[in-house]
């Protein structure tokens, strides 16, 4: 038999209680639970709810806050494992404290970015959390949002004054450099990733500072933008190594582009970590498998993090912006000297 779903009022009446505290236990967040009842007035209304299988009325809630308790994220492309990983951070952590995210794919493209958010925002979300930002100096997006007073936290990507979570980009663009001058190698090149990219462009600027700091310039021709993908790798890859004098070590400023060059090496029948040192970014899954010297970014924790900022930013309390530590894990693809020739 069809039984009608449990109500606030339901409940109400079969513990006595009066709806605006159940209402609070099971509509509220923890702490607004706790302010609402006892302890074992709390524990008798989960029970109850539990056992009826209450299911909150989000649309009403909607309509009479005036938000929905969704969080709405935009994305470059959540085919990016990198990004896919940060949205696992920001779902696990949205869930765990009451509310619900969904995911918006903005191709990392101004425009759909703007129309996305608009959508989201028509929703009523909570906040937004976005990580196709672009680097500029014209006024966009993001401060008609701060004008609107829009709650908005910034993740893997950084923007100006705004608040954003991401990793340490200039350290690990230190690191990767560190390790390659360490063994030797001076005729280096960069690929370099998306131009209006935060995180790209700190992990080239700080690697070729630290070659500067140590005598060696490397030239504009052995610093090369595009996509972050594998295609970009393969083609940059073949460009650098048809130079008559190839670089002897590539920094990849993520994962995707160092295997594209894998693939670009393995073509002209060389491998990484033996004829040309490789180092990625980012320490994806893949860079273990494939043996890749990699920078971890505390990519999932970094999806946590925003939302905790965001909910912080929402209740009016302080936030600040914050950069995970990068770290380098060394493997097999960066491990030798510069070869001869």
């Amino acid at each position: 038999m069809n039984r009608r779903p449990a109500t606030l009022r339901g409940i109400a009446q079969q513990l006595d209680i009066h709806v605006s505290t159940v209402s609070r236990v099971l509509n509220g967040t923890l702490d607004h639970a706790g302010r609402a009842a006892s302890k074992e007035t709390i524990e008798r209304i989960r029970a109850l709810a539990a056992s009826l299988d209450y299911q909150p009325n989000t649309h009403a809630r909607t309509l009479k806050t005036r938000h929905s308790r969704e969080i709405g994220v935009l994305v470059p492309r959540l085919s990016d494992i990198v990004l896919a990983t940060v949205y696992e951070g920001i779902d696990e952590a949205a869930s765990a404290m009451g509310y619900t995210s969904f995911v918006a794919n903005t191709l990392d493209l101004p425009e759909r970015q703007r129309e996305r958010g608009e959508r989201a925002l028509a929703r009523n979300v909570t906040g937004l959390i976005i990580s196709d930002v672009h680097t500029t100096d014209e006024p966009g997006f993001l401060e008609e949002l701060e004008a609107r007073q829009v709650p908005f936290v910034l993740v893997s990507r950084r923007r100006g004054h705004h608040c954003s979570v991401t990793s340490d980009d200039e350290m690990g663009g230190r690191l990767a450099a560190e390790h390659l001058f360490a063994q030797g190698h001076t005729r280096v090149a960069v690929i370099a990733g998306e131009p209006y990219s935060s995180n790209a462009r700190e992990r080239t600027a700080s690697f070729v500072a630290f070659y500067r700091e140590q005598g060696v310039d490397i030239a504009a021709e052995r610093i090369i933008t595009g996509h972050f993908d594998t295609h970009t790798g393969f083609v940059t890859g073949e460009r650098l190594l048809s130079h008559p004098q190839p670089p002897t070590a590539i920094f990849a400023v993520n994962d995707f582009l160092a295997i594209g060059l894998f693939g670009a090496l393995r073509a002209r029948g060389l491998m990484a970590g033996r004829d040309i040192a490789v180092v990625g970014y980012n320490d994806t899954p893949l860079a273990e498998h494939l043996q890749l010297t990699s920078i971890s970014t505390s990519m999932h924790a970094q999806g946590v993090r925003a939302v905790e900022t965001l909910l912080k930013r929402i209740a009016g309390e302080p936030i600040a912006s914050y950069r995970f530590p990068a770290a380098l894990k060394k493997r097999a693809s960066s491990q030798c000297p510069p070869s001869r020739g």
